[in-house]
């Protein structure tokens, strides 16, 4: 199967609002992200994401498929994405451990997956039917998840671990999302991390997370927090050099903005590199 070509630099996560604009200025971003689900449509979205791509890396990161619904995966979901990435032919394609559908209803939401007896089963399943119908590689993501479930038998770091030997997947990592799961349930970001197959993660997101009363949502509506940029930069130092997102997907700020605040990221990804290549 193929595997991901993403450049090792920072990339951008393009939103609608802002596509006419890349394409009319061309930014200095060195690839793009884009949720698959928008251009599943064709049209007017479609014939801009070629155009993109004509320019640029591009990845899918998918927010429907529902790798841990029991049912399996919906046949035309699978088919659609299917066709996106034959005709993007993107560097690299990824999607959420989650759930989002129970019988004949659909849940506008990433729903973590209760790790009890039975859930690699079925998520090896999923997987192995999405990997072998595109074909390549897929990267799976680590949620934010703001409950928790009882009697579970084993780790988010153990799930990810047995699911990349059952699969051969690769694993995107979201370094927001643990430190927001730690915020919540008082886990150690660093410690579920260093549990990772860290040679299969092969690309990392980071965003900002809001504050509601007590509550930290991952909301990808503001700046990247200190805190962030430390596990950041503490994951780095592990994996060496990868692929890292900016997510912001709320509060959209202006084009410039926000391609500044991806410079801000770019150095400081940039340092960390220069301070392992010193050591």
């Amino acid at each position: 199967m193929r595997t991901t070509t993403l450049p090792l630099a920072t990339g951008l996560g393009l939103r609608s609002p802002h596509l006419a604009e890349v394409l009319a200025t061309k930014p200095p971003v060195a690839w793009w992200e884009v949720h698959s689900e928008n251009y599943f449509g064709g049209g007017a979205p479609l014939a801009a994401l070629h155009k993109v791509r004509e320019h640029y890396p591009v990845s899918l990161h998918g927010v429907g498929l529902g790798l841990g619904n029991p049912e399996g995966l919906d046949d035309r979901h699978l088919d659609q994405l299917a066709f996106l990435v034959e005709t993007i032919q993107p560097a690299a394609v990824s999607e959420h451990v989650c759930w989002n559908r129970h019988g004949s209803h659909w849940y506008n939401d990433l729903l973590p997956v209760p790790r009890h007896a039975g859930v690699l089963d079925v998520l090896t399943r999923n997987i192995d039917r999405l990997q072998q119908r595109l074909n390549r590689k897929v990267l799976l993501e680590n949620i934010s998840a703001y409950v928790q479930f009882r009697d579970e038998i084993m780790t988010e770091a153990e799930l990810l671990t047995e699911l990349v030997k059952r699969t051969g997947c690769g694993l995107l990592l979201d370094v927001n999302n643990l430190y927001v799961n730690q915020l919540n349930h008082r886990l150690d970001a660093r410690d579920e991390i260093s549990r990772l197959p860290l040679a299969a993660v092969e690309e990392i997101h980071v965003a900002g997370f809001e504050v509601f009363e007590s509550l930290v949502i991952d909301t990808h509506g503001a700046p990247i927090h200190a805190e962030v940029y430390e596990l950041l930069a503490w994951t780095l130092a592990r994996t060496g050099p990868r692929p890292v997102l900016l997510e912001r997907d709320t509060h959209l700020p202006a084009l410039p903005d926000l391609l500044q605040e991806c410079r801000t990221l770019s150095a400081h990804v940039n340092a960390v590199a220069r301070e392992g290549a010193v050591a």
